[in-house]
């Protein structure tokens, strides 16, 4: 998502809106099934040293399986993204400069996105779902399994 500056560095605008709507494909390792729709809104502006500042305001709705049922949660998400291009992009603010002309805002966008996913989510109707059978058990992160047959080894020691 290139967003012109010419006309903000050549301050004949004093800032650029953004109103944009965007669906992301490429969500494999993420944990996510479809974020789609997300709604950006805000402006760039230069500071004071005539570098790009943005104000961005980011809310969507991401879709992430149940950790228990695997079903799909609608999972919503507002992101508030302001501050100075260099302050935001810490590790090398140039990469998100495209010809000195348009800023590429999407790679930023997504790295605030990623930090938004859960852990995981539990659907509202997986508290119904049976977590024992014959010969298995759901296990929580806060419970103990002792295996048995490493369980024998203590006696030796």
């Amino acid at each position: 998502m290139n967003i012109d500056l010419t006309r903000l560095f050549s301050r004949i605008d004093k800032e650029v809106s953004v109103d944009e709507i965007y669906s992301f494909t490429e969500l494999e390792g993420t944990g996510v099934t479809s974020i789609d729709n997300v709604s950006i809104k805000g402006y760039i502006k230069l500071n004071a040293l005539s570098e790009p500042y943005l104000n961005l305001d980011i809310e969507g709705v991401m879709v992430i399986p149940c950790a228990i049922t695997l079903k799909p949660v609608e999972y919503p998400f507002s992101i508030k993204i302001e501050g100075d291009l260099e302050e935001i992009a810490d590790d090398n603010p140039e990469k998100y400069i495209n010809s000195k002309n348009s800023l590429d805002i999407l790679p930023i966008i997504w790295e605030n996105i990623l930090m938004e996913i859960p852990m995981r989510v539990v659907s509202e109707g997986a508290d119904d779902v049976a977590l024992e059978g014959d010969g298995w058990k759901f296990i929580t992160g806060n419970e103990k399994v002792e295996n048995s047959e490493l369980s024998k080894l203590k006696d030796l020691l």
